[in-house]
């Protein structure tokens, strides 16, 4: 891995929602939908390289490994390196594994609704939630919920937080 400057990463704003378990058939016919299959692990820097994560994406018959770093701003707003490596670079993180920690495999599908594109997560240690994001220019932006999909927070609770997962 390669040393990186953090205050040099473009910045990410985006919001995430706890939401029930959605209708497959419906997301496939999504605008721009499209589902890749993700492993995440985190883990620790190694002598000056700080922490993050890495990645194995499987796009299609494509597989793609990424090492990403993300350092908090706000709490809806964050700097985020990211970088494609190569699978031998990835193994050898995967050395460096948090301790305690699992590696993470989730189903992505993506898709585009009301001019944004949205990132809904399914895991296989959940059948009845899954998580949504988006990601906006400015913290003021509002994420309309498609209405296929359900909110888990109820009403009170979104008057309060937006039903944003911090």
């Amino acid at each position: 891995m390669m040393e990186f400057d953090i205050k040099q990463a473009p910045l990410e704003i985006e919001r995430k929602f706890l939401i029930k378990y959605p209708d497959i058939d419906v997301l496939k016919g999504q605008k721009d939908y499209r589902v890749i299959h993700i492993e995440q692990t985190y883990i620790q820097g190694e002598d000056t390289l700080k922490g993050g994560r890495v990645r194995r994406i499987k796009d299609g018959e494509e597989i793609l490994y990424i090492f990403t770093y993300k350092e908090r701003i706000t709490d809806l707003t964050r700097r985020e390196y990211e970088r494609e490596i190569s699978e031998r670079e990835y193994l050898d993180a995967l050395t460096r594994k948090l301790s305690g920690s699992i590696t993470i495999k989730k189903d992505r599908h993506i898709f585009s609704f009301s001019d944004l594109t949205y990132e809904l997560d399914i895991y296989p240690f959940w059948n009845d939630k899954a998580t949504l994001e988006a990601e906006v220019d400015s913290e003021d932006v509002v994420i309309p919920i498609p209405p296929f999909l359900s909110l888990i927070y109820n009403n009170s609770r979104l008057a309060f937080n937006r039903g944003v997962i911090e």
